[in-house]
């Protein structure tokens, strides 16, 4: 009989959104009247950009003639969609990032997990505590770890908590890790990081032989001018961290499926044998091998976000969900919520009342507001007693939920 991946059953519950929609699901058969509002998922609800959809719209009409026609792209993305990202987007941040180092995807969540297939195992890695589940997950299904505890916590994970009582800032490990997820903008917390912070985190990579992942994917969210938006923007980082990022969440492509990662000439790994071996040429590799590309109608889309009417557009975007975000952080602090995030990211991060854990707060937005949220714990241990409201929605809708929420009190 066939034999299965046993590093899946490790797993000890469902992937963390769908069991949402499971519970979501059971509601709403039982309840089939409730007026339900989402701010779970980090899903968007504004239509794309109007660049974006004429640029779309006239890629289509491209494959209509023969001379315009295009099958197979290249697997790393299109020559000018590659370079327009590295101009506007490290280039004119200081970054020394060329468009050969950027390969587009259809989506940094893949590529956060895709990203092992170039990295052997034994490799000690760090995550924060709580995290994007997809970080921890995809490292359990590749049989990177050992078994989950009571906790949730898996063995052979060196776990990073950032709560309120460190600022939610990542402390750096007190033993070494090879391997470091960083995600800031922070999904679930909205926490930044500092250049001071990202450079101590840098120092330690560099100094340890480490390599950051670094997930950037709200970056186009972060208000404060002094803050980095890409880990390039730090000193030494070139020789110590891949970068993704993506046009989800800034221009809306959700259900369009578009991202980038940046893999950095001259970044090196090491194999069993002491060889060292440059991670550019296996991520290429990998992507020749396992991936066709992404649609070149999706590309041309992408490539108008960086057009001067992409640009204004796309900050519209930005400015509506933001202040969805304030709305959301003023209403929970008017209704003696503790609130952290929603300042630099379109999370909006609170505790949980006392005596009830995020679960139990889940469910009880759920039966007595109608409003879908996300519960801290599927995040990790350290979420346990926080949840993460989503700016990710319509402004009547969140106005709506607000209304809804100061009514439960806390």
């Amino acid at each position: 009989m066939v034999k299965v991946n046993e590093n899946y059953l490790k797993l000890k519950a469902g992937y963390l959104f769908p069991e949402i929609a499971r519970r979501v699901k059971a509601f709403q058969e039982a309840n089939p009247g409730a007026p339900l509002i989402r701010l779970g998922i980090g899903d968007v609800t504004e239509p794309l950009p109007e660049a974006c959809r004429l640029a779309m719209k006239a890629a289509i009409d491209d494959m209509g003639r023969h001379e315009d026609f295009r099958g197979y792209g290249p697997e790393q993305g299109y020559a000018w969609l590659r370079e327009a990202i590295a101009r506007h987007d490290f280039q004119a941040r200081g970054c020394a990032i060329s468009a050969e180092e950027i390969f587009v995807s259809d989506g940094s969540k893949c590529d956060s997990s895709n990203i092992l297939d170039i990295l052997g195992e034994g490799n000690r890695i760090a995550v924060t505590d709580p995290v994007y589940p997809v970080y921890v997950d995809s490292n359990v299904m590749a049989g990177r770890t050992g078994d989950a505890d009571g906790q949730g916590q898996y063995g052979g994970l060196t776990y990073l908590p950032i709560t309120a009582a460190n600022g939610f800032v990542a402390p750096l490990p007190s033993t070494p890790v090879d391997l470091i997820y960083l995600c800031f903008p922070n999904n679930p917390t909205g926490a930044v990081a500092s250049r001071a912070h990202l450079q101590q985190w840098v120092d330690y990579a560099r100094s340890n032989g480490a390599l950051i992942l670094f997930d950037a994917a709200y970056e186009a969210f972060i208000q404060d001018p002094d803050l980095p938006h890409s880990i390039y923007e730090i000193e030494g980082a070139r020789e110590c961290a891949i970068e993704f990022r993506s046009f989800s969440k800034n221009a809306g492509f959700t259900g369009t499926r578009c991202a980038f990662t940046v893999v950095p000439r001259g970044l090196m790994g090491q194999s069993s044998t002491g060889e060292q071996v440059e991670l550019w040429g296996l991520w290429n590799r990998r992507q020749c091998t396992k991936f066709n590309g992404v649609s070149y109608v999706v590309q041309r889309g992408a490539e108008a976000v960086y057009s001067a009417e992409g640009q204004l557009q796309v900050k519209a975007l930005i400015n509506f969900y933001m202040e969805n975000a304030a709305i959301i952080r003023r209403e929970l602090t008017a209704a003696g919520f503790e609130v952290y995030g929603g300042e630099q990211a379109p999370y909006v991060w609170l505790k949980t009342p006392a005596g009830i854990d995020s679960w139990g707060f889940f469910d009880q937005l759920l039966d007595r507001a109608h409003v879908v949220g996300t519960p801290g714990s599927g995040f990790g241990a350290a979420g346990e007693g926080y949840f993460r409201l989503s700016a990710f929605n319509s402004r009547a809708n969140v106005n709506e939920a607000m209304t809804r929420l100061r009514a439960l009190g806390t």
